[in-house]
């Protein structure tokens, strides 16, 4: 419910000379999702960005010397918890404590959920220079006097995420940049990077807080608790399509998986058909989210 309400649900792919792999996300660009979410809910957010690392982690520690959970945004590359080494700048975790050495952190079940890294370690994680990183992001959460009725927000905020999805503003986002994937993957496989990388892009797709299924496995169930709320039977309908499209999100990220391990090309074209498809099943689900009418 807080993805659907905070507009998660996307699609991109974007290749960089700089970039290690090319980055293939399920969902809208990063920092938007907790913004949309607390404007849909009426919640105030404040949000601290600054260049310098002293005054950052000067920040962090006011607020939990005030015993508030900050959110913090970072390259997961210099966590301890994360037992694989890659460079990834979009994660965020939630932080409540820390003592003279280390800093106690919440991640994804995946990376350990309870887990602590050093204090070290944690600023240079904030402050990498890497693609798609803020400035040692933090935010934190005002608590709310009144219970917010969410039946107002859903349909709105699942209609808003429907239409931008299906009116990209370049051919990389949306059903099109899935349909550019489709085309590009055999590509990648053969010439720019080596076979393995597609093993850290199933495992980016699949396990790295996307609940699986590229986000696609939450945006089903978002659909289904919407429908047990407003009772809409055209939900119904999209919950099953949803059902279908994150099945195969998961079948294109072990294909990559298989195609890293073995070095067979065969798994990509397959990949890439499985790929075609999805744009197809997206393009439906979503034009069917925006013609419900209220």
């Amino acid at each position: 419910m807080l993805f659907g309400l905070g507009e998660g649900i996307g699609y991109i792919i974007w290749n960089m000379k700089n970039m290690e792999i090319p980055f293939i996300g399920g969902r809208i660009k990063p920092d938007m999702l907790t913004v949309n979410l607390f404007k849909n809910l009426d919640v105030t957010m404040e949000v601290y960005e600054t260049t310098s690392e002293v005054r950052a982690w000067e920040m962090l520690k006011k607020e939990i010397d005030a015993q508030k959970v900050v959110g913090l945004k970072l390259d997961c590359y210099y966590l301890e918890c994360f037992k694989r080494k890659f460079h990834f700048a979009v994660p965020y975790i939630a932080m409540y404590g820390y003592d003279n050495e280390k800093a106690y952190i919440v991640d994804t079940q995946q990376q350990g959920g309870l887990v602590e890294t050093s204090l070290n370690n944690l600023a240079l994680a904030r402050n990498a220079k890497r693609p798609m990183l803020s400035h040692n992001r933090m935010y934190t959460i005002k608590a709310l006097d009144d219970v917010i009725d969410i039946k107002k927000a859903i349909l709105p905020a699942m209609q808003r995420n429907a239409f931008e999805y299906l009116h990209p503003s370049i051919q990389n986002l949306g059903y099109k940049g899935i349909i550019k994937t489709a085309s590009e993957v055999k590509k990648w496989f053969m010439k720019e990077y080596a076979a393995t990388d597609f093993c850290s892009l199933a495992m980016l797709m699949e396990k790295t807080g996307t609940g699986g299924g590229l986000f696609r496995n939450l945006y089903r169930d978002f659909i289904k608790e919407s429908f047990n709320i407003l009772k809409m039977k055209e939900l119904k309908e999209i919950q099953i399509v949803f059902s279908d499209i994150a099945e195969k999100w998961t079948v294109v990220a072990t294909l990559f998986g298989k195609a890293g391990k073995s070095g067979n090309i065969q798994f990509m074209h397959t990949a890439s058909v499985t790929l075609e498809k999805l744009a197809q099943l997206e393009k439906k689900a979503f034009s069917g989210i925006l013609n419900i009418k209220t």
